[in-house]
């Protein structure tokens, strides 16, 4: 039996394995040569053979149907590991991914190290790491972004999986119920991210939260797994996202309808994350007509002041005759800096005043508050939205950066 050459790289003995070919755990043959034992080596089947009498069965014949099933289950008991720091080693992985499945539960095959061989590209900063079975390779993909060694890797599944022979061997997703809390990982934000259905939605725009972009998505139906990649440090999105529909026939059609279409100054690229973008059928035409005009409608809400930005406008706070005194529209400045820092870090606030002339200017009768970031924002527009002030019922809306930035204070 021939040996891959990334069994060769790391050996690790499972439990009750006594170090001889003739243990009854298997693990000499799904593990390679252990030290000690005879060597694998092309003759050792003749010489046993000779050693036979007429009709007698080789006590290794149990030996190819094992490994065979060992090597058709292999695509779905490793993962691969990217991301991985200089000094990373195959031991230092094996005890390190062992260690983390043990203590988020995720261990099914019984006592001992969930890892069973572990494989390092040292130059591309890569690993593959074999589980002992199916279940545990699906609960280790709940690590996806786990710290190691002082930076966060990526858990995926290898190239070679194959997710239709794979259902057929176990679960393919993690278990629900695993303790990710115990690794310092939030659970279920990538769950059902698997497979050929995983669709990638690039060039969303910064300030799109979370909730936002579910909402884009689920124009097309519920979302069996979705995931907005957002940097470790800051908490911000990157821009992208993954998503897997529950129903996955409405996968193109999702991918066609979002494809292209711009959303503020970006341009959404939607398409399955493993190929190009595939048409729908002509059977889908209504559904996705059905979609596309829903995206629409989104769009036009989202343009209309809904989306997050770092100014908030509000209007029925101040009267325009009380602006045109410099006392009193200090104290009304004053009065507003001190309402809005209470929701966030206040940058800057402007109350557009009317002209010496007493004629009308851009934007008098509103106010901005301009905040570091879209939490405080946030927090202001909601809590100071429908609020009274001198009898009046305030609106607070989302302003455009840039025309604020600009001074225009009309839109």
């Amino acid at each position: 039996m021939g040996m891959s050459p990334d069994f060769c790289s790391f050996n690790v003995r499972g439990p009750g394995f006594d170090g001889s070919c003739s243990s009854s755990t298997g693990n000499y043959f799904i593990f390679g040569q252990v030290t000690g034992a005879a060597p694998a080596v092309p003759g050792m089947f003749p010489n046993m053979l000779n050693n036979m009498t007429p009709g007698q069965f080789p006590a290794i014949s149990l030996m190819p149907v094992q490994a065979m099933t060992q090597q058709a289950t292999r695509h779905a008991r490793r993962v691969y590991v990217g991301g991985l720091s200089p000094t990373a080693n195959e031991q230092s992985v094996a005890t390190f991914f062992s260690h983390v499945m043990s203590a988020i539960g995720g261990n099914t095959a019984g006592p001992g190290d969930a890892v069973v061989n572990v494989y390092i590209n040292h130059e591309k900063k890569f690993a593959f790491v074999e589980m002992r079975s199916v279940e545990e390779a699906s609960n280790a993909m709940a690590l996806d972004g786990i710290i190691f060694e002082g930076a966060p890797v990526k858990v995926r599944r290898p190239s070679d999986y194959n997710p239709s022979l794979a259902a057929a061997l176990g679960p393919s997703q993690p278990n629900p119920n695993l303790n990710l809390a115990a690794v310092g990982l939030t659970p279920g934000s990538a769950g059902g991210l698997e497979g050929p259905d995983r669709i990638f939605v690039g060039g969303l725009p910064y300030y799109f939260t979370e909730a936002q972009v579910r909402e884009l998505l689920e124009s097309f139906g519920p979302l069996r797994g979705f995931d907005l990649v957002k940097d470790r440090e800051t908490g911000n999105s990157k821009g992208y996202a993954f998503c897997v529909y529950q129903d996955l026939s409405v996968t193109d059609i999702a991918c066609a309808a979002l494809n292209g279409i711009k959303m503020g100054d970006k341009t959404l690229t939607v398409r399955r994350a493993n190929q190009g973008a595939v048409q729908p059928r002509p059977e889908q035409e209504s559904v996705l007509l059905h979609a596309q005009q829903q995206v629409a409608l989104q769009k036009m809400v989202y343009q209309a002041g809904s989306l997050p930005t770092k100014v908030v406008c509000l209007t029925e706070v101040v009267n325009p005759d009380e602006l045109k005194d410099d006392e009193e529209y200090e104290d009304i400045l004053e009065d507003m800096r001190g309402e809005g820092g209470k929701y966030g870090k206040l940058v800057n606030v402007v109350i557009p005043r009317p002209d010496p002339n007493g004629e009308f200017a851009p934007g008098v009768g509103k106010v901005f508050l301009e905040y570091a970031d879209t939490d405080g924002s946030t927090k202001a527009k909601v809590g100071l939205n429908g609020r009274k002030f001198g009898g009046n019922q305030v609106v607070a809306v989302f302003y455009p950066e840039n025309k604020f930035a600009q001074g225009e204070y009309d839109g």
